[in-house]
């Protein structure tokens, strides 16, 4: 087993996707050893996307420089701020430099990419959001949890379970993070089949592409735009 003193940190900002964190959170708590720092750029309150505030633990300059884990969770225009806002990116790319795995889930992974720490690499986001991360110079990859190296990405939102149980068992084996499975009593039966484009109807898909395409265009700006 690794060592019992590791550090994971979890990015927030304003506007991310609740979801997107509180899944591999609940997975980094229960793993032993690991200290689950919640870092923003100040102690207060983080609003997420959906209305539900979250308590950071430390401020970014108070976060450890040597990580196990930095993990950036996803969002949509709370997203494009936190590429946008210089502080937050040069802590990700300080930090995801020296990070024994660097991940995220969701858009998060473009994060990743503005801070410049994904190229080269393969990787997956959401898949509305997918293709994108060509910008940043990853290879987009459709499926729910890449692993390319140290860098660990996974889909949308809800993939965060299954991306944070996939680290686990790197970071303490497979019976370990089956374990952790077991106690979340994780064995998903969605009531419906559309939770990706092959398996939405068509008309659902072409709903929901048109309904974010406005904050595709944006974001494609926002990458072209980013600094590092």
């Amino acid at each position: 087993m690794a060592q019992l003193n590791e550090n994971a940190a979890l990015l927030l900002y304003p506007g991310m996707t609740a979801l997107d964190l509180i899944g591999p959170q609940y997975v980094f708590s229960t793993i032993i050893g690991m200290n689950v720092h919640l870092a923003a750029k100040s102690k207060e309150p983080i609003l997420t996307d959906t209305g539900v505030s979250i308590l950071p633990t430390m401020t970014l300059q108070e976060c450890p420089n040597e990580l196990t884990v930095l993990f950036v969770p996803g969002g949509t225009e709370g997203t494009l701020a936190a590429i946008e806002d210089h502080e937050t990116l040069a802590f990700v790319a300080d930090r995801g430099a020296r990070a024994q795995y660097v991940t995220s889930v969701c858009t998060g992974s473009l994060v990743l990419g503005a801070a410049g720490l994904l190229r080269g690499y393969k990787a997956t986001s959401h898949w509305i959001s997918r293709d994108l991360l060509e910008l940043v110079g990853a290879e987009p990859i459709n499926e729910r949890v890449v692993f390319d190296r140290n860098r660990v990405t996974g889909g949308g939102v809800t993939a965060g379970i299954d991306f944070a149980l996939s680290l686990a068992g790197k970071l303490r084996g497979d019976e370990y993070a089956q374990t952790i499975q077991l106690l979340a009593e994780y064995a998903p039966r969605p009531p419906y089949q559309s939770g990706t484009p092959e398996e939405a109807e068509p008309a659902i898909t072409k709903k929901l592409i048109d309904m974010t395409a406005p904050f595709l265009q944006k974001a494609h700006s926002v990458l072209l735009g980013a600094s590092l």
